[in-house]
This record gives C-alpha cells, structure tokens and sequence, in this order.
C-alpha cells in the first residue's frame, strides 16, 4: 500500500508542478522524436511491429527511437518517465498500470479474457472508456491500442519425472519468476507457486544458475528469449491471455495537428493487427520447435486451475476495486 500512495503522490506533485499539462503547447509539431521504451527484445513480435509498421506510418512528422531490453528505462519505470516527459512511448501492462489504478488488475487477472479478439473487443468497447480517460487524467498516458501477447504458460527448469505440473497443488514450493507488481505476485500465489519478483533481463541467468524454478510466458517468449536453453518442460496452463497497450505521452499527443493525431492512431491499430496476426501464428507452430529442444510439452487439468485461480480473487482486495459490472460486461463480450 505504501508503494501505492507514493506513486500516487508523485503524480499529484507532477500535475501540481504543471508537468502534465498541455495547454502552452503548440497547436502543431515540427520535426520531432517518438522514443519508445520496452523491456522486450528486438525480434520480440511487439517491437517488430512497431518498427515495421508503426514507424513508417508517422515517418513524414517523427523519428521512431525505441529502447530495447530495458536500455532506456527500467521495466516497471516507464510509465513514470512518460509521466515526466521523458519519454514518448511504451508497451505497457495492465499489471503495471494497477499499480497506478488499482482496477486496472480485473484485465491482468488469471482467467478472464478468452482469446485475442476477445481482447480487442473488450478494449474498443465503451466499458474501457472511464479507464483510458482515468489514465490520461491522472497519468498523463493515452492508451492507443491493445497488443497480444499471448497464452502465458508455466516453464520449469525440472524435468517431468521430477515436477509434474497437473494442478495448482503441484506448484507447491515453486519459485517461480513473475514481474515484481502485487497483480503479477497475486497472480503468481493464485496459480499454487511460490512467486519470486525478477526483472525480464535476469530470467534467462536466473533460470540457469537455479536462482528460479521457473517462469511463466508465451511459446514465442519463450523462443525469443531463448528459455528453452534453460528448461525442461512447459505446463499449458493458458492461466493468462496476456495484453499490452501501446502506451503514448498525451503531453505529445495534444501537440499534434488532427490529422497527425488520426495517423497515429492509425499506425497503432494497425501495428496492434500486424502484431497479433504474427504473434498467434509463432503460437501456433513453435511447439515442435521448443519439443525438439528437449523441452516436454503438456496439458494440465486446466479446469482445476481455472476453478483455483478464479476462487482465490473472490474476496481480495484486487476484486474490490473493480467498478461494479464490469466483470460481467467483459464475460459477455467472450465467446
């Protein structure tokens, strides 16, 4: 809680400040800069979509500069640094964002969102709007679109004759690497483990020296990162359908013509589309590829820890900052 209030109180001292303001700013940009930071890698399918469609697409008013494997800023930090005017741009989390807002945890909860155009459906529909409007507001960070990441499954470093992963019970004692957030270590308890807060750029060291038991992401995560180098099997638990949203400095947005306002949205979507398209297809065919690794593959009772993992938010303190209905309203918009 203490951390909460804090990161709340550091953003009551920027709009104090006049840091998040935007009405001496002029009506149109010149030659200007888009830095965008992001803890993924450069073949990472979200950074690939940037680059290759995002950036062309503003190329005629800005430079796209992105910051890979956290070299600009910390993961977990960028936000904040938007927020100061230090950066333009981020692929952001709904985990990172409920250390800001709370509420913001219903869309990082285990189970909840079904597939990717459940997703996309969920954020274009108007039941997301007092969120991205809370977020501008308070924040000073437009939300422009929705990434797939992918089906998030467990990954361990044991082989199958020593861990076998079929329900939540038997991650007992695991420690497994989730991102430090309360939703990303609420989540990870959720599942049966033992979560162990690590930034992304130590998994793959802390997966080989033992530091960790495991970790949790997509196939093509794991392939990109090299995972499999350092693992022995992969439950698919699917426990999280796992987004980001382009986030973008609203200080820059207000200081764009309309018309450089819509091709930003426009290259957003479109980036979104390009790296959804792409991301569900590395889902689909890396299976062989990380099974002829050495890495075994399997499917969990899935019910069991559908039913664990949904029973251990009934009551918590994430639920009760959920606006009423909503948890409802994003149901029926699945399938």
């Amino acid at each position: 809680m203490i951390k909460k209030l804090t990161r709340r109180s550091t953003l009551a001292g920027l709009v104090a400040a006049g840091m998040l303001a935007t009405n001496s700013l002029p009506s149109v940009a010149a030659d200007m800069t888009f830095t965008l930071a992001t803890s993924g890698t450069e073949t990472d399918m979200r950074s690939v979509a940037m680059a290759n469609v995002f950036a062309p697409m503003v190329a005629s008013f800005a430079k796209y500069k992105p910051g890979y494997n956290g070299s600009l800023f910390a993961q977990g930090t960028e936000l904040e640094a938007i927020s100061r005017g230090n950066l333009t741009m981020s692929i952001a989390s709904a985990q990172e964002l409920a250390q800001f807002f709370p509420e913001f945890s219903i869309f990082a909860t285990g189970y909840v969102h079904q597939d990717a155009a459940h997703q996309v459906r969920v954020f274009n529909d108007p039941l997301m709007d007092p969120f991205k409007q809370k977020v501008e507001d308070e924040l000073g960070v437009k939300l422009l679109s929705v990434m797939y990441l992918g089906r998030r499954h467990v990954n361990l470093r044991f082989k199958r004759d020593e861990k076998n992963v079929m329900t939540p019970s038997d991650l007992a004692g695991v420690n497994l690497r989730m991102p430090g957030t309360d939703a990303w270590q609420f989540l990870g308890k959720a599942l049966g483990a033992s979560p162990t807060p690590l930034a992304f750029s130590e998994v793959y060291t802390a997966l080989a020296s033992g530091a960790v038991d495991g970790q949790d992401n997509p196939l093509p995560t794991v392939v990109d990162k090299k995972f499999y180098e350092v693992t022995k099997q992969i439950s698919l638990t699917s426990h999280l359908v796992d987004l980001n949203y382009i986030a973008f400095s609203k200080e820059t947005w207000d200081s764009l013509s309309p018309d450089q306002q819509l091709t930003v949205q426009r290259a957003a979507d479109a980036a979104a589309a390009y790296g959804r398209l792409k991301q569900l297809d590395k889902e689909n065919n890396l299976a062989e590829f990380i099974r002829s690794q050495g890495v075994e593959i399997y499917t969990p009772d899935l019910a069991a820890f559908r039913k664990h993992v949904q029973a251990q938010y009934v009551g918590s303190e994430f639920a009760a900052t959920w606006p009423n209905g909503v948890l409802e309203r994003i149901n029926a918009l699945g399938n």
